[in-house]
Formats: C-alpha cells, sequence, structure tokens
C-alpha cells in the first residue's frame, strides 16, 4: 500500500511538472514570439522612415539646387533667393500629403486582409 502512494505521489509530480512546463512553453508562444515579431516590424519601420526622410531630404535639397542654378536669372531681386526655397518647401508638403494619405484609418478585420 506505500508503494502505491509513493507511486501515486511521483506521478502527481510528474503531472505538476508536466502542467509547469505547459504553462511555461503557452505563456513563451503568447507573449514572447509576437513580442519579437512586432520589435521586428517596429525596427523595420523605423529604418523605412529614416531612409523616406533621408531621400525626400535630398529631393528637397536637388530640387532647390536645380531652381537655384538652372533658373537662377528668371527672378528679379528678393524673389531670386526665395523662390528655390519655395520649391523645395512645396515638394515637402507634397511628400508629407501623400504620406497622411496613405495612413490607413480603420483598423485591418479579417475580412479586409
Amino acid at each position: 500500500m506505500a508503494e502505491t502512494t509513493r507511486d501515486q505521489k511521483s506521478s502527481a509530480r510528474g503531472s505538476i511538472a508536466e502542467t509547469v512546463q505547459l504553462v511555461k512553453d503557452y505563456a513563451r508562444q503568447e507573449t514572447l514570439d509576437p513580442l519579437r515579431n512586432a520589435g521586428r516590424w517596429i525596427l523595420f519601420g523605423l529604418l523605412g522612415a529614416v531612409l523616406l526622410g533621408l531621400a525626400t531630404a535630398f529631393l528637397a535639397l536637388g530640387l532647390l539646387r536645380l531652381v537655384q542654378s538652372e533658373w537662377g536669372g528668371t527672378f528679379g531681386g528678393r524673389w531670386t533667393h526665395l523662390v528655390p526655397y519655395l520649391f523645395g518647401a512645396a515638394l515637402c508638403i507634397v511628400a508629407i500629403a501623400l504620406a497622411i494619405s496613405r495612413i490607413n484609418k480603420s483598423p485591418l478585420t479579417k475580412e479586409k486582409r
């Protein structure tokens, strides 16, 4: 009879250990893995935002220099220095408007994917 009690205790300990391990695996699967995936998405998003920002800045600077060098004599007086900067600012405003227009206003649902 003492033998069966020991077997029951050891099987109960084994069952508890399996349950604890199952809970640990489930918690890891449902918390750590999604956080790692979210971290990757955030990293790629930040990297893309930085690169797009740099590209827009270089395009605006290029447009500014193009207007200054090619159309420098077109404008007289104060406009000679102001108009190229207005072209660069207009390009930045267009880029910002395009980015804002592409923001999804409604959350994705399973039907829309």
